[in-house]
């Protein structure tokens, strides 16, 4: 991923941090026969560096993925940046449209689990993270057990061992404050979540 230094996250803290954020993701491999793609639920084992996911059996990705290496993408909040948001714009006119974006690549081999246990361990762990909060959670021991060890049968498991990481957070950081400050005041007033939510995360990176 080109990532500019004004929009690289290094610090291991914030680096670790949007690891930790991610909930859904896409596996790419290129080995094999070729480009493929699967867009899956992610968990992220920080003591153990590695992400861990799962696809239905019948997607022929984990048979043709091969040995080499392979790239997960997260993308972030993302939202159109208009140069009429730009102070700077009644200044000299020099302003362009844009697209403002958070995007997380994680690199590493993958490793394919069929043992029943680990999928069951590792629906029951993804289900509990998303099910937190809840005032009635479901856990996968509501279900019969027979019923889950059948459907743990059509699944196929991934580990992927974490290489590398790459965090970019593209944020207008190579504008002024004021232009920066009126792109946080455009976002925040339209009506699409995301924008507002970049809005937020903009906000927070200026304080």
């Amino acid at each position: 991923m080109y990532v500019p230094a004004a929009f690289a996250v290094t610090d291991p803290s914030e680096v670790e941090a949007a690891l930790a954020s991610q909930t859904f993701g896409c596996l790419v491999t290129g080995q094999g026969e070729g480009l493929f793609a699967t867009h899956m639920p992610f968990l992220y084992d920080a003591a153990a560096r590695r992400l861990s996911g799962h696809m239905a059996r019948p997607n022929p990705h984990w048979e043709r993925a091969g040995e080499g290496e392979a790239l997960v993408i997260f993308q972030g909040p993302h939202a159109y940046i208009s140069p009429s948001w730009y102070p700077s714009k009644q200044e000299h006119g020099r302003v362009v449209p844009t697209w403002n974006y958070e995007a997380v690549h994680v690199y590493g081999r993958p490793s394919w689990r069929h043992e029943r246990d680990w999928l069951v361990a590792h629906v029951s762990a993804l289900t509990a993270r998303h099910e937190a909060g809840r005032d009635e959670p479901w856990a996968v021991s509501d279900a019969p057990e027979g019923y889950i060890q059948g459907l743990s049968a059509g699944i196929v498991g991934m580990e992927l061992a974490i290489a590398r990481v790459e965090v970019k957070r593209k944020l207008s950081q190579n504008r002024s404050e004021a232009d920066r400050r009126g792109v946080i005041a455009g976002l925040g007033a339209n009506a699409a979540a995301t924008d507002r939510e970049l809005a937020a995360v903009m906000a927070r990176d200026l304080t």
